[in-house]
């Protein structure tokens, strides 16, 4: 830590949508001293802010998800108008990482979550050791999840207000010592509100940007080809049912994902779904929808937000960002894993994908799918 921290300085990470740009206003309406950060990931140079010439800035390779140049202008923009100092940090190093993660995962026959590993590694990692050199308090991001303070003293993360933007779930590999230092600002409004808001705020031109969907190092379904470039591993092999008939070739394993139902490149006749990939084997198995059933998951890399326990206790878990989350009981390991088991067996459990467990609103523990208990 480079200086003594201000109560009252906040980095805020700026995306240029509407979410980051309203949070912006509701932190300076409070009287935060904030300092806007737009996050570069990858490509050539491209001059679309002005920064500071210590922390050069980088342009992505595509417009694509949360980190174009056009975004940076909007932040930039936005920026200007509240009168506030910004900067375009180039994390292409970091995010390189990220990027090898998801191959390496794909390839090995998981599902990889590169948001929640951002979050880990970047908006809540690396932009609290800026936010130390800067002498910022908080780090603040436009997520729909919540940083609540109990009678007792305890910070805990909740679900935000807006159980369809929710975004707890990709947050849950914060460490728990920095939820003290976290601001969510929008958290606690509905999506609507906050597009509102923005209006009132004069924010006409993100008032109705669209919501960041995809990867954003990736176009929209060119995972699969993304990764191949990007491995010397054949991962080409045979599709199979559950009682191993063969009924097709497939170009590599990284193009499919457990629960996957369109583009299998088969005609069954009737739905079929992948319910298992095999890296050393290079299978894709598929089968009818039942067969994705499973009673429960362990789990690695374990991160508690909540007091570490050692006893078996009744949750609510949540194995895919977009998904409910089931009734279940989290059993601790005691080699630091998880073991969850589902009241009704659960659908689609996917290795590589988080397993979330939840207290009502409330995230207790979260952990990486090893692997799927029949």
């Amino acid at each position: 830590m480079n200086q003594a921290l201000s109560p009252r300085r906040v980095v805020l990470a700026m995306s240029g949508g509407v979410d980051s740009s309203v949070a912006c206003h509701l932190l300076s309406d409070k009287g935060f001293d904030i300092i806007g950060v737009f996050m570069r990931h990858g490509g050539e140079p491209e001059p679309s802010c002005e920064v500071d010439t210590s922390l050069p800035i980088i342009a992505p390779p595509h417009k694509q998800g949360c980190c174009s140049s056009s975004d940076a202008a909007d932040a930039r923009r936005i920026a200007d108008e509240m009168g506030i100092p910004f900067y375009a940090l180039n994390l292409k190093d970091d995010f390189d990482r990220i990027i090898d993660y998801f191959v390496e995962d794909y390839a090995a026959g998981r599902t990889p979550n590169p948001c929640v590993m951002c979050n880990n590694w970047l908006k809540f990692g690396k932009l609290f050791d800026y936010a130390d050199s800067v002498g910022a308090q908080y780090v603040a991001t436009g997520h729909y999840a919540q940083i609540l303070s109990q009678e007792d003293g305890a910070i805990e993360l909740h679900r935000g207000v807006d159980s369809d933007k929710d975004q707890s779930y990709v947050l849950f590999g914060v460490k728990r010592h920095f939820l003290s230092r976290m601001l969510l600002p929008v958290g606690g409004f509905k999506k609507a509100e906050i597009r509102t808001m923005a209006k009132d705020y004069g924010l006409s031109r993100v008032a109705s940007k669209p919501d960041s969907q995809e990867i954003c190092f990736v176009a929209p379904g060119q995972h699969g080809k993304f990764v191949s470039k990007r491995t010397e591993k054949d991962t080409t092999g045979e599709m199979i049912t559950s009682d191993g008939k063969v009924v097709a070739q497939h170009d590599g394993i990284e193009n499919y994902t457990i629960g996957q139902r369109k583009g299998l490149g088969v005609a069954m006749g009737e739905p079929y779904f992948v319910t298992k990939i095999d890296p050393d084997r290079n299978q894709v198995v598929i089968g009818k929808r039942h067969e994705l059933a499973r009673s429960g998951l362990t789990a690695n890399d374990v991160n508690w937000l909540s007091p570490k326990r050692v006893q078996p206790f009744s949750c609510l878990a949540q194995i895919r960002y977009n998904s409910s989350a089931h009734p279940a009981t989290c059993i601790p390991l005691d080699d630091g894993t998880l073991r969850i088991e589902f009241v009704e067996p659960c659908l689609g459990v996917a290795p590589g994908q988080a397993v979330v467990c939840y207290e009502e609103n409330r995230v207790v523990v979260g952990g990486w799918i090893k692997e799927a208990i029949d």
